[in-house]
């Protein structure tokens, strides 16, 4: 039997919950020339319900949500064929050190604990790492591929 597409809308407890154990996303930010730049992102949550991103100062998305903090992303499931869901939100960019503890709880989100937290900060701190946080604005519904109902009728 084909596979029936779906799009259900959730709230957003829901939208949280199908989000803590994706960690795979494409984040959509604006050039200065108008147009976007798209890069696959690892994400986590935070406790407040932010998606978290670790990336660098000098990356074109953190240029691009220093100057305008509108971002989208579309948050996959691990299968590519699995369930995602596009997410818009306000992007706020945490520099070294006030991205230290944050890195930490969003390695906590995607990886649990870390067997030397210390090490882990040097770590960070020696890359040189920063933190996007991006607070949840809105999103569409957790949708899935496939044919429509009124097509599946027709095959």
């Amino acid at each position: 039997m084909p596979k029936t597409a779906t799009a259900d809308r959730v709230d957003r407890e829901a939208l949280l919950e199908f989000l803590r154990p994706r960690h795979h996303a494409v984040l959509v930010t604006r050039r200065g020339t108008g147009g976007v730049q798209l890069s696959p992102v690892t994400c986590g949550v935070d406790a407040e319900g932010r998606i978290v991103v670790s990336t660098y100062p000098q990356r074109a998305k953190v240029a691009n949500a220093r100057r305008d903090p509108a971002v989208s992303m579309c948050v996959l499931s691990e299968d590519f064929d699995g369930p995602w869901v596009q997410v818009d939100g306000e992007a706020e960019v945490l520099d070294l050190p006030d991205a230290l503890e944050p890195l930490v709880d969003y390695y906590r989100s995607i990886s649990g604990e870390h067997p030397d937290w210390d090490e882990y900060r040097v770590a960070m701190t020696r890359q040189g790492k920063s933190l996007l946080r991006i607070t949840v604005t809105g999103w569409g519904p957790v949708a899935t591929g496939g044919f429509p109902p009124e097509v599946i009728d027709k095959l």
